[in-house]
């Protein structure tokens, strides 16, 4: 495999870490505040969801030979913030096994997979185009905060499109990254401690009031708002993910990380697009090397923790929201022709997609759940045959001739 590696692997796997650690980094360190955490506990909780995301994601990939990538639970990690107030650390932690045993199970049991199969192709590849499109729209905002950096970003994708399609997106990052430096857009890099976190394990408690107030919601959020995306994603791209298997695998990895603060692993959606598209490999039979290599810097990511982690935040967002939005044009693209290509399934689709990219949501569970359901129940009705009322034929339908060249229609 090393021989197959090319840059382009690289540049993807790299670009999946920065955006996946950028986009919801925050939101994880509300959740560990709102825990109680000491200094070290937060460093290990890090340490954990990068080790889980960076083994989960090489184990995948490499045994499936698929673009596979994992991510912690963001929806997870908001519910978290707001409901591990006053909550004792154990508890949480007990919860956190508690989700991780029904995550495992659910994959074992097989029944999820069973579900996605049962999903057209149009409305994934509609609920992909709604998941992404916001980084396409977040790519173009970013003109307002750094005009110049978007520029000379969005002038050299357009550049790498005619001349070096290969390198399109690496150059372009390499670009923006040394534009962004020279412009002074990074923030200091004073006070980094880069030595290797060392685990904290908490010994977990059960408390009935809290595993249903907290762990069954985090599984309930984790499999319709992560999972779910995850796998039409996967399938949006053309492959056939192992869709138990994963369960089972991401399951594991949260039960047992789940003393050192690793919550909720699952299948990643936005990160998975990244290196699931053309950009990462024109050869859709070796793109999981982008994956592999994202499961690697995963690994060196979390092994710094949260001092590591902190890197990620100096980078510009508009630097971070135009390299996304440009990385993942083709794959929205792609999905938008693939979702409305059928004119008969064109209705369920369009739903989908517009719900998707509303971003509503109902009991903490993200528009993602609610557009596919929404379109699969339309995509249904639509496709039953119409019943044809039968009509009443009269006597002069049946016994008057017609006339040559003269029809009884109306």
């Amino acid at each position: 495999m090393v021989a197959k590696v090319k840059f382009s692997h690289i540049s993807a796997g790299a670009i999946a870490v920065l955006v996946g650690y950028t986009s919801s980094v925050a939101i994880i360190f509300q959740a560990i505040d709102a825990s109680g955490a000491t200094a070290a506990q937060a460093a290990s909780w890090m340490m954990a969801l990068g080790l889980g995301m960076g083994l989960t994601c090489l184990i995948l990939s490499l045994r499936y030979r698929m673009p596979i990538l994992t991510a912690w639970s963001t929806p997870g990690a908001a519910l978290l913030a707001v409901g591990l107030h006053g909550i004792p650390m154990s508890d949480a932690i007990g919860a956190f096994l508690f989700s991780g045993v029904l995550l495992t199970l659910t994959g074992l049991t097989g029944w999820f997979e069973k579900i996605a199969g049962l999903i057209p192709d149009s409305l994934a590849n509609a609920m992909l185009a709604g998941i992404l499109f916001q980084f396409g729209l977040d790519a173009v905002r970013a003109a307002q905060v750094d005009f110049a950096l978007v520029a000379v970003m969005t002038t050299c994708f357009i550049a790498g499109r005619l001349y070096f399609a290969r390198y399109t997106i690496p150059v372009t990052f390499l670009l923006g990254c040394l534009w962004a430096g020279v412009a002074g857009s990074f923030g200091p890099l004073d006070g980094f401690d880069l030595a290797l976190t060392a685990p904290i394990f908490v010994m977990p408690s059960f408390s009935l009031p809290v595993l249903i107030g907290v762990g069954l919601p985090l599984y309930i959020v984790t499999m319709c708002s992560q999972n779910m995306p995850g796998v039409v994603t996967l399938k949006g791209a053309g492959y056939e993910p192992p869709v138990s298997a994963s369960m089972t695998i991401t399951g594991l990895a949260s039960t047992v990380l789940a003393p050192f603060g690793g919550f909720a692993f699952n299948l990643a959606a936005i990160t998975a697009a990244i290196c699931a598209g053309p950009e990462a490999d024109e050869d859709p039979n070796t793109r999981y090397i982008a994956s592999v290599m994202a499961g690697i810097f995963y690994c060196i990511v979390g092994l710094g923790g949260a001092a590591v982690i902190s890197l990620f935040l100096i980078a510009p967002q508009a630097l971070v929201a135009t390299i996304a939005g440009l990385a993942l044009l083709s794959t929205i693209g792609n999905s938008l022709s693939a979702a409305l290509g059928q004119p008969s399934g064109r209705e369920a689709a369009l739903m989908t997609f517009m719900i998707t990219v509303s971003g509503i949501s109902f009991w903490g569970i993200g528009a993602a759940f609610w557009a596919l359901l929404v379109g699969m129940l339309v995509n249904h009705l639509l496709a039953r045959p119409l019943r044809k009322t039968p009509t009443a034929t009269t006597q002069t339908d049946v016994n008057t001739p017609q006339m040559p060249g003269h029809s009884n229609q109306k």
